[in-house]
C-alpha cells in the first residue's frame, strides 16, 4: 500500500470511501420511490379512491357502525369516472345500492357538494 500525507495505510480514508458512496447510493435509491420502476409507464399520478363522506349508510340512513363494523366497498364507473369509496351499514345495504347505483351516488355528490352535510333530501 502507498503511505499517505497522515501517516497511514489508507484503509481508513478507503473505508470512508465506500461507506460515503453506500450512503449516496441508499439516499438516491430511497428518493426515487416505489413509483419509479420501468413497468410504470403511467404518466399521471394514481389516486385512490374518493373517501366517502357521510357518517350514515346511504341506502338505509342508519348510523355507521350501529350494526357492527361498516361494509366497504369501491363503487367505480369508468364510463362517467367514477371510483367512490362506499361504507354500508350491512351487507344487504350493497345489494340494494348495485340495483340503483345513479340514485345513491347522486346523495354522496350533494354530500362533497354542500361539504359533507346531510344529504339525505337528495331527489
Amino acid at each position: 500500500m502507498r503511505p499517505f500525507p497522515d501517516g497511514g495505510d489508507g484503509f481508513t480514508l478507503d473505508l470512508m470511501k465506500y461507506l460515503v458512496a453506500g450512503i449516496v447510493f441508499a439516499a438516491v435509491f430511497f428518493a426515487a420511490g416505489p413509483n419509479c420502476g420501468a413497468g410504470n409507464t403511467n404518466s399521471g399520478v394514481a389516486t385512490g379512491p374518493t373517501p366517502y363522506p357521510l357518517d350514515y349508510c346511504v341506502v338505509s340512513g342508519d348510523k355507521l357502525g350501529s350494526m357492527g363494523p361498516p361494509v366497504r366497498f369501491i363503487y367505480e364507473d369508468k364510463a362517467k369516472g367514477i371510483n367512490q369509496e362506499i361504507k354500508f351499514c350491512c351487507p344487504m345495504c350493497k345489494g340494494q345500492f348495485l340495483k340503483n347505483p345513479d340514485k345513491y351516488m347522486k346523495i354522496i355528490e350533494n354530500s362533497e357538494a354542500k361539504g359533507g352535510k346531510d344529504a339525505r333530501t337528495a331527489k
